[in-house]
């Protein structure tokens, strides 16, 4: 067994699933030489195990007009357990917050943020992230351009 409880099939229905979700199990089955019957049970058993989180659609951020994507640190003043909850609640509720991770190093969170244009993005600088409590500094950097995008993890 490779990864905890998976075997090779499992891994290979992964794969396949990260790079299009939308295999039907018939698809599955022909790809990988198994039964419906079998590829339907482990998708099943992968979700129930919390191995596939959920399914979903990946859109093409320009076409919906989220031109501007943001990378933006932020410092807290305060480090209390109760502190870095209410920001990560607080933070979370802004739509165009698309990641918060909590980090180790010079700040405590790094944002992903996804916004019209530069303007858009200065209106949820001013209006949002800046009217949260605790926030020290904000250090932002903007992508010029995506080389590469992944969401599927090598297995």
């Amino acid at each position: 067994m490779v990864h905890g409880d998976l075997d090779q099939v499992d891994l290979e229905i992964l794969k396949l699933l990260q790079r299009d979700a939308s295999l039907t199990n018939k698809e599955v089955s022909l790809m990988l030489h198994k039964s419906i019957a079998t590829i339907h049970e482990r998708i099943r058993r992968l979700k129930e195990q919390g191995y596939i989180k959920r399914v979903v659609a990946i859109l093409d951020r320009k076409k919906i007009n989220r031109n501007l994507i943001a990378f933006s640190h932020v410092l807290l003043k305060e480090h209390t357990a109760k502190t870095l909850v209410e920001f990560e609640t607080e933070v979370s509720k802004f739509g165009e917050v698309m990641e918060c991770l909590q980090m180790t190093g010079a700040h405590d969170f790094i944002l992903r943020i996804a916004t019209k244009d530069m303007d858009a993005y200065h209106e949820f600088l001013r209006h949002k992230l800046a009217t949260l409590p605790n926030i020290t500094t904000v250090q932002s950097y903007f992508v010029l351009s995506e080389p590469k995008s992944e969401t599927a993890y090598p297995l």
